[in-house]
């Protein structure tokens, strides 16, 4: 068993040599956008329509740095926002991130930041309709006392958002980071000399060496940072997850595993769609062996990113006429390139339209005021209703039925 505290005082004590990410700070704010941290696109992720309310409370549990929650404030103008950390100096960072790029002054709603060991999220007052945590549980002693904190102040049908490690995608990583350990010796603990010996190490290993090669392809970009270097390769604690021990951590926190948020990773077609055999034997596997599978024949994963949720959430279906016909249809506000026939969606992949549809878009802009329903702007526009399901499946539009 871990001595917890040492780990979190080694974990603080990095961030605090090394704040992270080093993303630069500005005076503007955000730009882009992450669907996953806005509550409206990612409660219709998850559930296939509109939230109830905007007014709720969000948690970014292990801010770092900030960079997440300048998005969450920035995306979020109804919400009160809470963001804990357990290093000082990162803290010291996002608070200043935040205060630069505008989003406190522009923001309506209470925003806090505490100095906090994850573990300890379960003090703070009130719940949590979304709980944001990116990067952050594989990095405790315990994860699992981590994510049973967060699912105590998780709201009933709330969204618990995480992001963990994936031990195939990272084998070369592993690698390095036990050689640089090895290397340090007595040294172990001192960050800035982890940095220097891992540059070294890259700097004098053959061209063909495949932990080189893994770095080039791979993180170098990101990497000539040493705060991305020393997160990647110094980290004093780190648990790399498969699918099988990802959902005993799941289950562990008592919560009901919602989804991937990048589900288009999750789909076997891709790989072996083209054996009719192949895809009618996986039918006979369970949602965890079909998940096993699939990181199995790809092991590029690095990390998992998914939902989880406080019973109960009900999604939405839509295959009803009647149903549809009567939702009160919005404009998806994660695009890019929007209004042209080719845009960002929002995922950031390109997608085409027909005018038709486009006409139709602008229309649904227009319907956060005019509340029309999906039928009273068919009525308006040369579209079919199986086009609109086509908006909703591509998630271009939003459905509510207020």
């Amino acid at each position: 068993m871990p001595d917890s505290q040492a780990v979190n005082n080694a974990v603080a004590q990095l961030y605090n040599t090394y704040p992270f990410p080093p993303d630069p700070l500005t005076d503007d704010t955000p730009p882009g956008y992450n669907w996953r941290w806005n509550w409206v696109t990612a409660y219709n992720f998850c559930v296939g329509q509109k939230p109830p309310r905007n007014d709720i409370r969000i948690l970014d549990a292990g801010c770092g740095t900030g960079s997440g929650t300048d998005y969450l404030i920035h995306l979020n103008p109804e919400a009160e926002i809470v963001a804990v950390d357990i290093s000082k100096k990162a803290l010291e960072v996002a608070q200043e991130r935040c205060r630069r790029s505008g989003v406190i002054a522009n923001h309506s709603q209470p925003i806090s930041f505490y100095q906090m060991k994850l573990e300890d999220a379960a003090t703070l007052p009130g719940e949590f309709d979304l709980i944001n945590c990116v990067g952050v549980l594989h990095h405790l002693p315990e994860p699992e006392k981590g994510i049973q904190a967060l699912a105590k102040k998780l709201a009933p049908g709330g969204l618990l958002h995480i992001f963990v490690y994936a031990e195939l995608g990272r084998w070369e990583i592993s690698l390095m980071q036990k050689a640089i350990s090895l290397l340090q010796g007595d040294k172990r603990g001192d960050y800035v000399d982890g940095v220097k010996v891992g540059r070294d190490i890259f700097a004098n290993l053959p061209e063909h060496n495949r932990i080189l090669k893994q770095e080039k392809e791979r993180w170098s970009l990101e990497n000539h940072r040493d705060e991305a270097f020393a997160d990647m390769y110094v980290h004093p604690q780190e648990i790399d997850y498969n699918v099988n021990t990802l959902f005993e951590l799941i289950e562990a926190s008592g919560l009901e595993f919602v989804g991937f948020s990048n589900p288009k990773y999750w789909d076997l077609e891709r790989l072996v769609g083209q054996s009719n055999d192949l895809m009618a034997r996986a039918k006979d596997l369970s949602d965890r062996e079909y998940y096993r599978l699939i990181e199995l024949l790809d092991p590029s994963l690095t990390h998992y990113e998914f939902f989880l949720t406080k019973p109960h959430l009900t999604k939405v279906d839509w295959s009803d006429d009647n149903l549809l016909l009567s939702a009160i249809p919005e404009r998806h506000s994660c695009m890019e390139g929007y209004p042209n026939l080719s845009f960002l969606n929002y995922d950031y992949q390109m997608v085409s339209i027909t005018e038709t549809e486009l006409a139709f878009l602008k229309a649904c802009d227009r319907n956060a005021e005019k509340k029309s329903t999906v039928a009273e702007l068919l009525k308006e526009h040369n579209l079919e209703l199986a086009e609109v399901r086509s908006l909703q499946s591509r998630q271009l539009i939003i459905l509510g039925n207020d």
